[in-house]
């Protein structure tokens, strides 16, 4: 592999943003290679992409699909190296050989080899959000000690990115527009919300997602949990980041400057774009995603935030006002109550009443390590999963 490239390794490459990682760097071959690849069970399309991008590691989270990987690759003679569980995870975003890590892992599942990524002092392209919020002072920390270059790839953070210029100071910054499409039910009526099914929460207009990440963006949790992220990425307190719904997804988000100036990034609602522009920061380089046509889009609407419609985005804000340790209970919560709507163990509006409900039994201070921040994601699944089963036995 000539010096000039780099080599990426991808946590999470089965996921969406995985692929579109995969198919950014598929057009710039003299630019980048492909370290390693990770998935947690999906073992034929981790196979499908070892062989067309040939890494030096494939790691599958999930100990036995590792195994059965493994025989797949000996049987046909690929050059992969095949690794398995957490540790394997750990190795592929820590090791010395590779420059960028692509943090793609849905969920608290991506804090330990994200953080060993910050901690190497990688180029993490964060597109975790979950990391962020469940550790938040610890992983900032973590960034300041290793000097590793944390790059945005969530489309609104990397949107603020972009706007903020080099040298930016903080007291510049009169609010940050985090905007929000409103996910598929803007307009559904508000006594309908109790039936709508998964497969409805997940059909975003704009958005080509997971089914977990697709149901936060119906209920604006996704929102909420970016709101946390923007706090600590761009250490700008909550009176100054405003959140309002823009349904075309055309713009990504806006930075007010003190003197009366707003900036936008604007682009259509492609991930290949932001993770074009994390990968050759601060160059630029194609994407693939063709140019916005002005002239059949119109106006651009926005709207302000129904908080009885998203009650979740109105839990996230009141988390993070609280400070302590309840992002971390707030994330844990809602990913298992998504779980359980997606199961179709409760219904769309039990989401926001089972995360209130583990929040108000919740009394948690500030976590002094990512120990500590596990302790606490387990005993808050436990008490979220206790009141799903309680309440699926009693209907």
């Amino acid at each position: 592999m000539p010096e000039s490239r780099k080599n990426v390794t991808i946590l999470g490459s089965t996921g969406s943003i995985g692929r579109n990682t995969l198919e950014v760097i598929g057009r710039h071959n003299d630019l980048y290679g492909v370290f390693a690849l990770t998935a947690d069970t999906n073992i034929q399309q981790l196979l499908e992409q070892c062989h067309q991008f040939e890494p030096r590691f494939a790691v599958l989270q999930n100990t036995d699909a590792a195994l059965q990987l493994a025989e797949l690759m000996a049987e046909q003679g690929a050059k992969t190296t095949v690794l398995g569980g957490l540790e394997g995870l750990l190795e592929v975003a820590s090791h010395s050989e590779c420059d960028y890590v692509m943090a793609a892992i849905v969920g608290a599942a991506g804090l330990k080899p994200t953080l060993a990524a910050v901690e190497s002092g990688k180029r993490v392209l964060l597109a975790n959000k979950e990391a962020l919020v469940m550790s938040g002072a610890l992983f900032m920390d973590a960034v300041k000690k290793s000097g590793a270059e944390v790059l945005p790839i969530d489309s609104e953070h990397n949107a603020i990115f972009q706007c903020l210029p080099d040298g930016f100071k903080t007291k510049d910054i009169r609010r940050i527009l985090l905007t929000g499409s409103g996910g598929p039910l803007l307009r559904e009526p508000l006594d309908q919300l109790k039936y709508v099914l998964p497969d409805r929460a997940c059909a975003h207009p704009n958005w080509k997602m997971g089914r977990k990440i697709s149901v936060d963006s119906a209920t604006m949790m996704n929102k909420g949990l970016e709101l946390i992220e923007a706090n600590w990425l761009f250490d700008v307190k909550m009176d100054r980041i405003e959140v309002i719904i823009h349904p075309q997804s055309i713009v990504h988000s806006m930075v007010e400057y003190q003197d009366g100036s707003i900036l936008a990034q604007l682009g259509s609602p492609d991930m290949r774009t932001p993770i074009a522009h994390g990968l050759a920061w601060p160059n630029r380089i194609d994407s693939g995603v063709a140019s916005l046509d002005f002239s059949a889009l119109g106006q651009l609407l926005f709207e302000s935030v129904d908080m009885e419609r998203y009650p979740c985005l109105r839990l996230a804000m009141e988390v993070l006002a609280a400070g302590g340790s309840l992002p971390t209970v707030l994330n844990a919560a809602n990913e298992v109550a998504v779980q359980a709507y997606l199961d179709e163990l409760i219904c769309f509006t039990d989401i926001p009443v089972i995360i209130e409900s583990v929040l108000e039994r919740s009394d948690t201070p500030a976590a002094h390590s990512i120990e500590e921040i596990l302790e606490i994601d387990r005993i808050t699944r436990r008490s979220a999963q206790g009141m799903i089963e309680t309440a699926h036995r009693s209907q």
